[in-house]
């Protein structure tokens, strides 16, 4: 029988701490914070005026004028990622064997408020492009175009959980054969007025601008943006091709709390469900797990039901947890693969990403969070959460590629 075991051949990232997954790790392990002040607009008349923004981000050194200018933010940051991805693997894509799937919470909604913002200020017509600038798919649809890839293309919808919804979308679309090598990439370019203002009526940012995960004083999430891509491909596949691998994939989960559209379940009962099931479709023990990335937002209620979770499945024996959300503030639908790629990196370095923005523990939070800069563990396999509003829910887990 064929060996279809998955591997991760090649990984890419655009955020707030740099462009590259070495960037970004860097930026990550040295306990660097690429929340700011806004500066893509005039943001003094909002309540909220911090995010974390990409910096320094040439779209043209990755895809050529045209497709820039035929893309919205999201799908910039997704295809610079695939780019990177795509480079690092080695990966021909030009086939009817490989795939993509797509993840993206807000798909273009920075570029259509500001279209409309340009028409009621002008009442010039429309941009004739905006829909298929705006469309969620059109990011993976724009990079297959480019690349040849006529397998299955999937873009995945699911809130913040997106990005690790796609990954698993990916995963099944290699267990059942359906394709060879699929390319997962995630987007979110949400930094705009119409966001920030709907996020603070909800409660869920932080009005001082500070993201400070599972921290007593922490007081909502910061808004983030970015892409992230993995390849992943069967083992079988990669071997055949003599490809480099990264790390395996070893298990996913997806579930929903089935509960309230913005609140999580306080128990953590369902987030506990899916990590279970990223545990038995891995064929793992919780014991086996040495480092979990946690979804981790710095909202009051979302933090408790994650650690309450954890705490169910763990039990006390909880490795090491950190969330990198204090360091990028919320990517959304772009978080979901770049947290991934931070396991990754913590299986091939050794080294652990801290839990930044921590001043003060939370009797709520009760976890054995990194706090430190630059811990050290010999960790073998690592979980990563990703959770969103509906109730959404994703796990995944990683091992070493021995």
């Amino acid at each position: 029988m064929e060996n279809r075991n998955i591997v991760i051949t090649g990984t890419g990232a655009v955020t707030p701490l740099g462009i590259g997954t070495e960037a970004f790790w860097e930026g990550l392990i040295s306990g660097r914070c690429g929340i700011g002040e806004i500066r893509k607009f005039d943001a003094s008349q909002l309540p909220i005026r911090w995010a974390g923004e990409v910096r320094d981000f040439n779209p043209k050194e990755f895809m050529p004028n045209p497709l820039v200018l035929d893309t919205a933010l999201f799908a910039r940051y997704a295809i610079a990622a695939a780019v990177m991805a795509v480079e690092e693997s080695g990966l021909i894509t030009d086939s009817d064997r490989v795939g993509i799937v797509m993840g993206t919470a807000l798909h273009g909604i920075d570029y259509l408020a500001r279209t409309q913002q340009i028409q009621d200020e002008t009442g010039k017509a429309g941009d004739p492009k905006l829909l298929t600038k705006y469309m969620g798919n059109m990011a993976a649809a724009q990079f297959a175009i480019r690349r040849g890839i006529r397998g299955p293309s999937l873009t995945v919808g699911t809130a913040c959980s997106s990005g690790g919804d796609a990954v698993t979308m990916g995963a099944l679309l290699l267990k059942s054969g359906m394709a060879d090598a699929v390319v997962v990439m995630a987007g979110e370019g949400a930094i705009c007025p119409p966001a920030i203002w709907s996020l603070h009526k909800t409660r869920a940012l932080s009005p001082s601008g500070e993201s400070r995960p599972f921290s007593a004083d922490r007081s909502g999430f910061v808004l983030g943006e970015g892409g992230g891509a993995l390849v992943l491909e069967t083992e079988a596949h990669a071997a055949a091709r003599g490809a480099r691998l990264r790390a395996k994939l070893l298990g996913w989960g997806n579930n929903t709390d089935a509960y309230h559209p913005v609140t999580p379940r306080q128990d953590g009962a369902q987030a506990a469900a899916c990590m279970r099931l990223a545990l038995r479709e891995a064929g793992l023990s919780p014991e086996e797990i040495g480092y979990i990335n946690a979804h981790g937002t710095a909202t009051l209620k979302g933090d408790k039901a994650e650690a309450a979770a954890i705490r169910s499945v763990f039990g006390e024996g909880i490795p090491p947890v950190s969330s990198t959300k204090g360091a990028t503030g919320h990517m959304m639908g772009a978080g979901g693969i770049t947290e991934l790629i931070a396991c990754v990196k913590a299986l091939e370095t050794g080294m652990l990403p801290p839990n930044l923005g921590f001043t003060a523990p939370d009797e709520a939070c009760p976890l054995p969070l990194v706090t430190e800069i630059g811990r050290k563990a010999n960790i073998r396999v690592a979980m990563s959460n990703a959770f969103g509003f509906g109730g959404q829910n994703s796990s995944l887990i990683v091992g070493r590629a021995e």
